[in-house]
């Protein structure tokens, strides 16, 4: 008995090893995605319109995850036959998530380091998606335009740039 508990163990622990991790093909260095045996494959046919909504600030000196969470959607879609073309993404930022969207040189006047998003928003914006910037949050947080990242929308708020990407189709993924 106790031999067939150990074997069963032994099958266990050897079929919940985690999965690999890689990057790209999209987005080089962000987004992270693993392989999976999808019981509904997608035919490479799908379109996809997606607003991001991100209130958190990251972590001082780190790449704001929810952020890296749109290269992630980006890779692992293309990496299943998605074509670039039929994704089209937006980040929406408020709160003190606001601050994730400052240039280098804002980031470090205001906290005494460059933006660690910075490399991250780049590569999002060149692969077309809109990163917009809620005007409440940042009127209230003291950010002006000139202090973003270039390429950074300016909306009159979160909530008006939610209701017009709906408007134009997109839906709102959950985090």
């Amino acid at each position: 008995m106790k031999r067939i508990l150990l074997a069963l163990l032994a099958m266990t622990s050897a079929g919940a090893a985690a999965a690999e991790f890689s990057k790209g093909p999209l987005i080089s260095q962000y987004g992270a995605h693993g392989e999976v045996r999808q019981t509904q494959p997608l035919t490479g046919k799908e379109s996809f319109k997606v607003a991001f909504d991100v209130a958190e600030q990251g972590d001082a000196g780190k790449v704001n995850r929810n952020f890296e969470s749109l290269a992630r959607f980006l890779n692992m879609h293309a990496a299943n036959g998605i074509p670039a073309d039929n994704i089209e993404l937006a980040l929406v930022v408020h709160g003190k998530a606001g601050f994730d969207l400052l240039s280098d040189a804002s980031h470090k006047a205001r906290f005494g380091s460059g933006n660690a998003n910075s490399e991250l928003l780049q590569a999002l914006l060149k692969s077309q998606v809109r990163v917009i910037i809620c005007g409440q949050s940042a009127a209230y947080h003291g950010i002006e335009n000139a202090q973003l990242v270039n390429g950074v929308e300016v909306a009159l708020s979160a909530m008006t740039a939610h209701a017009l990407l709906q408007q134009q189709g997109y839906t709102i993924n959950p985090f």
